[in-house]
């Protein structure tokens, strides 16, 4: 399949990109990710290595929308960790169970 990745057509296989990801080591995730194989990599690192160019030349999006069309599954960035809940005393868990609030 053809991709444009950094302005630069590249014709991508889905088998080219496991074999090119053969044997490398993922990287610590921080952002958006690409599972290859059996191995979640950083979209970054996928780029780099299956266009040999430099990560600062080309976006996640453009790496992430070539896998997906290759049929790899991405994920986006990492949600950021709800605020944990105030602690409720056990008749406000109860009055809110009932639907009648009762305020402490």
């Amino acid at each position: 399949m053809r991709c444009v990745i950094a302005r630069f057509p590249f014709d991508l296989t889905k088998s080219g990109v496991l074999e090119s990801m053969k044997g490398v080591k993922p990287e610590p995730i921080a952002g958006e990710s690409v599972i290859i194989g059996r191995r979640q990599y950083p979209v970054k690192q996928v780029g780099q290595i299956i266009t040999r160019q430099d990560r600062r030349d080309f976006s996640a999006g453009e790496v992430v929308r070539a896998m997906t069309l290759l049929g790899f599954t991405c994920r986006g960035l990492p949600q950021a960790a709800a605020a944990p809940e105030a602690a409720l005393t056990p008749l406000q868990r109860a009055s809110a169970m009932l639907g009648s609030p009762v305020s402490a």
